[in-house]
């Protein structure tokens, strides 16, 4: 008797299968306090560990839900008008979204970006008031460019971080 062995074909998971329930359950669970995490720190039950850069980076992947970009704009205390165009969006794009509920990877990354800068802005010149102050206003360390102007692209940013840090340790040029 003569056996034939067929090979088996793998399943082929889906997106919405791809990941582990709990690691999908855990990443939903977070992206919704991303911004206010990146500005304010631990907030509610959420602890560092949750907040690992591979749930952050998972979370910019997915996409964020889109009012994060209201938590932005509320921390920022800047018209959206102004802050849309800073995250590469369209008006239109923006009304898309608001519609399916998710920013776009590249919108969301931006929209973290800002949200660290606000973050480490608040710990440097230690109040909210501050920072908002001194995000929009002129600096001379970046040339008379606005530090959430500059901020614009990922170099930009880390120019403005780098500026944060000299003032932290009070070598401001």
């Amino acid at each position: 008797m003569i056996a034939t062995l067929t090979k088996r074909q793998p399943k082929k998971l889906s997106n919405a299968t791809a990941q582990p329930k709990s690691v999908r359950e855990r990443n939903e669970r977070i992206t919704g306090h991303v911004v206010n995490y990146c500005i304010y720190g631990t907030i509610g039950k959420s602890g560092p560990s949750e907040f690992t850069p591979f749930s952050l980076t998972e979370a910019i992947r997915g996409g964020l839900q889109v009012h994060e970009l209201d938590d932005l704009q509320t921390a920022l205390a800047i018209p959206l008008k102004e802050l849309v165009p800073k995250l590469g969006l369209s008006k239109a794009t923006l009304h898309r979204r608001k519609e399916t509920g998710r920013l776009a990877p590249a919108v969301s990354d931006r929209v973290v970006r800002f949200a660290r800068l606000m973050g480490k802005a608040m710990e440097v010149l230690e109040s909210e008031e501050n920072a908002r102050e001194w995000l929009t206003s002129p600096q001379i360390g970046l040339g008379g460019a606005r530090p959430l102007d500059y901020a614009e692209t990922e170099v930009g940013a880390r120019e403005v971080e780098d500026l944060l840090g000299r003032i932290e340790y009070g070598v401001y040029s």
